[in-house]
């Protein structure tokens, strides 16, 4: 069944953009024999433009299968830090987590990321969500008419992710070691994805960590000024419950360890 999903998809898809097609198999054209990888190359590649109902129907069949065959967390059920029981650190995938709202590390374009199967998050969480997701920031973006700016926050549906709702966020771009700007913006993105979510009655929220991929904010820095900047600000919002600090490698959750200490 899947597998019919997936070439029924690809089919449409290879006409919607036969040009995105010839130009990804030239490229990698070993991804013909991989058609999953092919398919998320191509909606990655894919522009924000409307989708028929009946795609979205057979997308979302997909994806909702492929998110029942993994393991979902649930926020709340993972363990609170000692040092204040609505914070908790957690190593892993976060389009696999289950909470009222995860946030994306965005580009100022709000559409997602287009490199073909990228590693980053944009790429991530608007794969496992779908082709819904871009659309609805496209449609935000163009009623707006202006790019987004670095340290805001703009809520959408999560769709086909397990989580509610996306808070996507830009964060500044550092080259070299981050500069006083760069601290003030980095965390004028996690008060603006506090203020979004207790905004729009959310109780549980998951962090990435904003700007440490591409972007280049340290990851020992981008830490120490993440943590600071919930904790001080979380008394302000009393609806939030649980705040999920997100990392994906070993190394990373080091450095939040030792800024956030043991388990409860």
């Amino acid at each position: 069944m899947t597998d019919t999903l997936i070439r029924t998809l690809l089919d449409w898809i290879s006409t919607d953009s036969p040009q995105n097609r010839e130009r990804l198999l030239t490229w990698a054209p070993e991804l013909v024999n991989h058609e999953r990888h092919l398919l998320r190359a191509l909606t990655n590649l894919r522009g924000p433009a409307a989708v028929p109902d009946e795609v979205l129907a057979v997308e979302d069949e997909l994806l909702q299968q492929e998110l029942a065959a993994k393991p979902v967390t649930e926020a709340t059920g993972l363990a609170a830090l000692q040092i204040d029981p609505r914070l908790t650190l957690w190593r892993g995938d976060i389009t696999s987590l289950q909470a009222d709202a995860i946030v994306n590390a965005a580009n100022p374009q709000l559409l997602g990321c287009f490199a073909p199967l990228h590693h980053c998050i944009d790429n991530a969480i608007h794969s496992a969500a779908g082709m819904r997701l871009r659309w609805e920031c496209a449609t935000i973006m163009a009623a707006r008419g202006r790019p987004e700016p670095t340290g805001t926050a703009t809520l959408t549906a999560g769709h086909n992710l397990p989580t509610g709702h996306v808070l996507h966020t830009v964060g500044p771009i550092v080259r070299g070691a981050p500069s006083r700007r760069d601290h003030e913006e980095l965390a004028a993105c996690y008060l603006a994805c506090l203020e979004s979510a207790a905004a729009a009655g959310v109780s549980s929220i998951a962090f990435c960590g904003i700007s440490t991929g591409e972007y280049g904010f340290p990851q020992p820095d981008a830490a120490r000024r993440a943590v600071s900047t919930v904790r001080e600000a979380l008394d302000q919002f009393p609806t939030i419950e649980r705040v999920v600090i997100n990392v994906f490698t070993s190394e990373h959750e080091r450095y939040y360890r030792e800024l956030l200490g043991p388990d409860a």
